[in-house]
């Protein structure tokens, strides 16, 4: 009889164990994919958005190098910034200022994710490492371009391929006419000591930011024209505006409020002389008013040495 409770026992306990062994076996296998699958598309992520500014163990480009960022940053910040650094950087979040300041006051811009995006984001960070080109291959991969040729396409007397707009229509640069260029951008004389051969080469290649985005996307630069754009940065990066293109500007500011003058008198002209004419007949009658209350003071004053 205690045989048998004890094989009843042993029975349920054997049964016990092969359940819990099952569960752990599909709970593992479930857990598993799901994950590999979020990082699996946090890489995508990573590539169509991220990878334009940052490499992972390749060093900075136009942002930090991410590898080992998940071991740098606190989990909560690091997904709250990936979501909305626009937001963190106007509440001046101190980790958020220091990265704007220490990388060129280039702001990272808000790529609009879901939760489920920048989880599936973090995931992919937090397993990748020195994955993606380094900055240094990034700029010895580049073609080697003219400036010249680059300068055209700049300002658009040489036509994108793609159909891509001149970079003259936002931005200006020394180098190009008085004027120097479109203010919609910011002025890119200084571009290239900002972001050094591997950063430009990144942002021609993939005009990552929110203003470019759009416009290029469907109309890339081909590789050629990436090398000959970079080429005139790198060439207007030593350049200055000179002396005279500063006459220029002053002259054509000269000539401006000189020909706005002429324009505002043919325009008011009328309107001038109707305001004015009756002025300076208020002003002849008071004259001659004037004049006779004199006129008339001396007549009164030699009469009363008369007598």
């Amino acid at each position: 009889m205690q045989g048998a409770a004890f094989r009843r026992v042993g029975l349920r306990w054997g049964l016990a164990v092969l359940l819990i062994a099952a569960f752990t076996l599909v709970w593992t296998s479930q857990r598993t994919p799901a994950a590999a699958q979020s990082a699996d598309e946090g890489r995508v992520i990573f590539e169509a958005s991220c990878a334009p500014c940052h490499t992972i163990g390749g060093g900075s480009l136009v942002g930090p190098d991410l590898e080992g960022v998940t071991t740098r940053r606190e989990p909560d910040w690091l997904a709250r910034w990936i979501a909305e650094p626009d937001v963190m950087l106007a509440e001046g979040d101190p980790i958020a200022a220091r990265l704007l300041v220490e990388f060129n006051n280039v702001p990272m811009p808000n790529l609009g994710l879901t939760d489920a995006e920048v989880a599936s984001l973090v995931a992919y960070l937090d397993t990748a490492a020195g994955e993606g080109p380094t900055a240094a291959a990034v700029a010895e991969s580049s073609q080697v371009g003219d400036p010249s040729m680059g300068k055209r396409l700049f300002e658009g007397t040489i036509r994108f391929e793609n159909g891509g707009p001149p970079c003259l229509a936002c931005h200006s640069i020394a180098g190009i006419g008085a004027f120097g260029g479109g203010t919609l951008g910011p002025d890119l004389t200084g571009a290239y000591g900002k972001f050094g051969e591997g950063g430009i080469a990144a942002i021609v290649a993939t005009t990552p930011f929110p203003t470019m985005k759009p416009i290029f996307d469907g109309r890339p630069l081909t590789e050629q024209e990436q090398a000959q754009v970079a080429a005139f940065l790198k060439q207007a990066a030593v350049s200055e505006r000179t002396a005279a293109t500063v006459g220029q500007l002053a002259l054509l500011a000269a000539a401006g409020a000189a020909l706005l003058l002429l324009l505002m008198r043919f325009i008011w002209r009328r309107r001038l002389t109707e305001v004015r004419r009756p002025m300076v007949a208020r002003s002849h009658v008071r004259i001659e008013r004037s004049r006779l209350a004199k006129r008339e003071l001396q007549n009164t004053t030699s009469k009363a040495e008369g007598r």
